[in-house]
C-alpha cells in the first residue's frame, strides 16, 4: 500500500467518526466477543432470578441504553411479561421497531428518552414508572455500557432511584463498564486514558469496582446481595473504517469529548500505525456488577 492509500484510508477515518453512535455499536458486536460475554453474564443473572422467582410468573425488564444490541434477543425471550428499551438514539430504536412489529414481539416496547434526566430524578423516576411502565415495576434493569454517558458522581442517584422506585421486591440490576484501569497499551482503556488525558487533562474515573464499595456502605443497599466479575474481550475487523468507528465510540467522540482536527488526525494515525496496519486488536477488560433484591440465596454473576 501506498502512501496516497494510506493517506486517503487516515482521511475515511477520521470522516467515519460523525457516524451515528448505534452503527458503530453493530460493528463493535460484530467483530469483537463483548456481546458474547455480556450475555454470558447476563443468563447467569437470569439464572438467579427464575430461582427466585415462581416459574409460570412473566417477567418484565428494562434495558437503558439498549441500542440495538444483540441482547435483545436473549431478553424478548426471557421477559414476556413486557421488555422496555430505553434510548436517547431514534435511528436506533426505528431498527428495534421495525424487528418488532416484523417478528410480532408485541411485547417489546421502545422508549426515547435521556435516561438522566428521567432518573436523577426521584419524582421523574416515579413519573416514568406510571406513563411509561404501565405502573409495574421491572424485575431485571441492565445497564449494559450506558454509565458512560452520565458522571460518575451521579451514579448513586441513578442506581438508588432504580433500585428504589422500579426494581421490583425481587429483582436484579446488570451493570457493565469498561474497566478503568488497565496499563495494558493494547487495551481501550489505555487508548481512553492517554488521549483524553492528553487532549482534556481528565482520566477514566468511571470505575465501576470503586462504585461497589460505595454501595457497599449505602444504607439503601444494606439488605442488597452486590456481586462483580471482571472479564477481558478482544476486537479486531480488517476494514479500517469499521476499526476507527468503534475506536470513536470509545473514545466518546462526538457525545463527549470534542476533538479538534489535529487532535482526530493525530488519533487515526496512533490506530493505523499501532493497531490496523500491524494487525493488533483491540483488547478491553470489562466490570460486571450485578445488585439482587429480595433472594434468599447467592446470586451468580
Amino acid at each position: 500500500m501506498g502512501y496516497n492509500d494510506d493517506r486517503g484510508l487516515i482521511e475515511r477515518g477520521i470522516r467515519v467518526g460523525d457516524e451515528k453512535m448505534y452503527q458503530a455499536d453493530k460493528i463493535w458486536s460484530r467483530y469483537s466477543n463483548d456481546k458474547v460475554d455480556i450475555g454470558e453474564r447476563l443468563t447467569s443473572v437470569i439464572r438467579s432470578l427464575n430461582k427466585a422467582l415462581p416459574l409460570r410468573k412473566k417477567m418484565r425488564a428494562l434495558s437503558i441504553g439498549s441500542s440495538a444490541e444483540p441482547q435483545f434477543r436473549i431478553l424478548e425471550t426471557a421477559f414476556r411479561g413486557g421488555l422496555y428499551l430505553l434510548d436517547l438514539e431514534k435511528e436506533a430504536l426505528a431498527v428495534v421497531r421495525e424487528r418488532i412489529l416484523r417478528q410480532g414481539t408485541r411485547h417489546v416496547a421502545t422508549l426515547h428518552g435521556d435516561y438522566n434526566s428521567i432518573l436523577l430524578d426521584p419524582v421523574r423516576t416515579n413519573d416514568f414508572v406510571k406513563r411509561k411502565l404501565g405502573g409495574e415495576k421491572a424485575d431485571l434493569v441492565t445497564l449494559h455500557h450506558s454509565l458512560y454517558y452520565s458522571n460518575g458522581c451521579s451514579w448513586k442517584s441513578i442506581v438508588e432511584n432504580l433500585f428504589r422506585k422500579v426494581l421490583s421486591p425481587k429483582g436484579a440490576m446488570h451493570i457493565v463498564l469498561m474497566s478503568a484501569n488497565d496499563k495494558d497499551q493494547r487495551s481501550t482503556s489505555w487508548l481512553y486514558n492517554h488521549f483524553v488525558g492528553k487532549f482534556f487533562g481528565c482520566r477514566n474515573d468511571q470505575d465501576l469496582l470503586k462504585f461497589k464499595k460505595e454501595l457497599l456502605k449505602d444504607p439503601v443497599f444494606r439488605k442488597a446481595e452486590i456481586v462483580s466479575k471482571t472479564t477481558e474481550v478482544d476486537f479486531y475487523v480488517d476494514d479500517f473504517e469499521k476499526f476507527m468507528a468503534v475506536v470513536w465510540m470509545i473514545l466518546l467522540y462526538p457525545n463527549v469529548h470534542v476533538y479538534s482536527s489535529a487532535q482526530k488526525k493525530e488519533i487515526t494515525e496512533f490506530v493505523y500505525r499501532e493497531f490496523w496496519s500491524k494487525k493488533k486488536p483491540l483488547k478491553q477488560k470489562q466490570d460486571h456488577l450485578a445488585i439482587y433484591r429480595g433472594l434468599r440465596f447467592r446470586g451468580i454473576i
